[in-house]
């Protein structure tokens, strides 16, 4: 089915997408099995949006394109270039031939640089999640959600490490599907997300220390508050971090938290530096490569949580 802006206005129908392409993703070949009541969903979403969803506008007949080129912040893709992953927009937009407004893809290392930008005017928008987002907003005044901006999109969350470590991948994995199947998650994702009152900081995090255990290190950005976060004090803080205390107390052993920028992700993976870093699952096609943001010598675990991507700025 080819998408015209004749047959889906963006207006009239809201965030929908309706896309046939190829899809290859990991996730959903992790998550086989380990998910059924929602895995079906997720897939299709992945398969509608593949990753045209992170930086595209509104199409249709009922949508003016603009000529100006938004300029959209993102934090590190670790395989691609900018020059890269804006070739992959533009030839999703041309083979599909979306009525888009076409983006700039900014990569930024960090998140205080990317908001600084912003503030300045280096950049229109900023991408992230909708929990980093609701964050940011609480603290800033200034920026705000910008609705009917982007198609629904979700990237699934996961832990990444060392392909030269298939044991702890399969130990991390197994513990994961425990925790879904449990209901662990889902009062993590309430008490650390959902509930979590406006303004105020989620939780700090207490790790269980086991006598003798074996350490495992664990590389923290700090870049998706309240999921990333290190407190002001220091204290480890946030969803992915309760996360990771439930996942040592399962499989007995001590974590011990190293902060390193997006960029370096996988060089603490591949250097030995790190055990486990916090990933998120970018959806790939015939278009998108697989390894746009998984390099070489990286595994990945099965998801704990999925994200909304959302586009901020500041107010007009």
């Amino acid at each position: 089915m080819q998408l015209t802006k004749k047959i889906l206005p963006f207006k009239k129908w809201g965030r929908f997408l309706i896309l046939i392409v190829k899809t290859l993703c990991y996730n959903f070949k992790k998550s086989k099995g380990s998910n059924g009541m929602n895995l079906k969903k997720f897939a299709c979403v992945l398969v509608s949006c593949a990753l045209i969803g992170t930086v595209f506008t509104g199409c249709g007949e009922e949508e003016k394109k603009s000529d100006a080129t938004i300029k959209l912040g993102m934090l590190q893709q670790l395989n691609a270039s900018e020059q890269e992953f804006n070739g992959f927009m533009k030839k999703i937009a041309e083979t599909f031939a979306l009525d888009i407004r076409e983006h700039e893809v900014t990569f930024f290392e960090n998140l205080n640089s990317m908001q600084m930008a912003l503030e300045s005017g280096q950049i229109d928008e900023i991408s992230t999640y909708t929990p980093v987002a609701d964050y940011l907003i609480a603290r800033n005044p200034q920026i705000e959600i910008l609705d009917g901006h982007t198609m629904e999109f979700i990237d699934a969350f996961c832990l990444a490490l060392s392909a030269d470590n298939p044991e702890l991948q399969k130990a991390a994995d197994e513990a994961i599907i425990e925790m879904r199947n449990d209901g662990t998650l889902e009062n993590l994702i309430k008490t650390y997300i959902t509930d979590l009152k406006a303004g105020s900081e989620p939780p700090a995090v207490a790790f269980t220390n086991f006598e003798d255990a074996e350490i495992l290190r664990v590389a923290v950005t700090g870049d998706l508050p309240s999921l990333d976060l290190i407190l002001a004090d220091g204290s480890p803080a946030g969803f992915n971090t309760a996360v990771l205390a439930e996942l040592g107390k399962r499989l007995h052993k001590n974590i011990n938290l190293i902060q390193v920028d997006t960029a370096a992700r996988a060089a603490a993976l591949t250097s030995g530096q790190a055990d486990i870093v916090f990933w998120a699952i970018v959806p790939v096609s015939e278009i998108i490569p697989a390894n746009s943001d998984k390099p070489d010598g990286v595994e990945l675990t099965s998801p704990y949580y999925r994200g909304k991507i959302v586009h901020i700025g500041l107010k007009k």
